[in-house]
């Protein structure tokens, strides 16, 4: 049997309130996104890029129509099984690292673990295996504040990937970052795809979206493009 798409939007709506007036941030958004898939999502600023990344990323429910998280109907589900779905399906990348500054790096990434309920004894070799893989094994016991800026990024990387979620979403992940570093990191990108790693990148970088098997393009809260 085959497996499910990893995200699947049908005819997905998002609406804001503001006084009398209603703000139709995401309008009748229909995508599905496959396991393995790297997918840029484009768009100006407004377009509904970060509603459908709050959405996708189980932040925030739609007022209409239906969002299947790797085949589970995510609106029949309650705030706390939503929660406990996120923690374990979906790793987050964002363009400030949000790391702990008092907290060393092995610390940092260990804290997914935590939250996603994995066993005692299964964590710090996991957490060790990630921070290997994103090339910062020899750091795992220095603090946040003496990495570069792609260091950083990087362990935050590995924090996401820790506990092998189905989804890893990034918002801007190069944002902060210069080019030559910025480069790294989607070569790191570049080998989670090729590993099987599932990956939503929402970024304004064509050199970002280059790297992507598919971009999907918006505009007024609608996806132009999903092919």
């Amino acid at each position: 049997m085959a497996e499910p798409p990893v995200v699947e939007l049908r005819s997905v709506q998002r609406s804001f309130f503001a006084g009398d007036v209603t703000v139709r941030a995401l309008a009748d958004a229909s995508l599905t996104i496959d396991r393995g898939e790297y997918v840029a999502v484009v768009g100006p600023s407004g377009s509904g890029k970060s509603t459908m990344l709050n959405l996708v990323g189980l932040l925030d429910r739609p007022t209409g129509g239906r969002y299947l998280f790797d085949g589970i109907d995510t609106d029949e589900l309650t705030d706390g099984q939503r929660a406990w779905l996120r923690s374990r399906g979906i790793g987050f990348v964002f363009q400030s690292f949000h790391l702990l500054s008092h907290r060393s790096v092995l610390e940092n990434v260990l804290m997914s673990t935590i939250y996603n309920g994995m066993p005692r004894g299964e964590r710090i070799p996991a957490a060790e295996e990630a921070l290997n893989r994103v090339g910062l094994g020899h750091r795992i016991d220095f603090s946040p504040t003496s990495l570069s800026g792609g260091e950083r990024q990087r362990v935050a990387i590995a924090r996401a990937i820790v506990t092998r979620p189905a989804l890893l979403l990034c918002d801007e992940p190069t944002g902060n970052l210069d080019s030559a570093t910025g480069d790294s990191v989607l070569a790191l990108f570049d080998e989670l795809r090729a590993s099987g790693f599932t990956l939503v990148v929402v970024t304004h970088d064509d050199a970002v979206s280059n790297h992507a098997d598919r971009v999907i393009r918006m505009r007024d809260g609608q996806v132009e493009t999903a092919a």
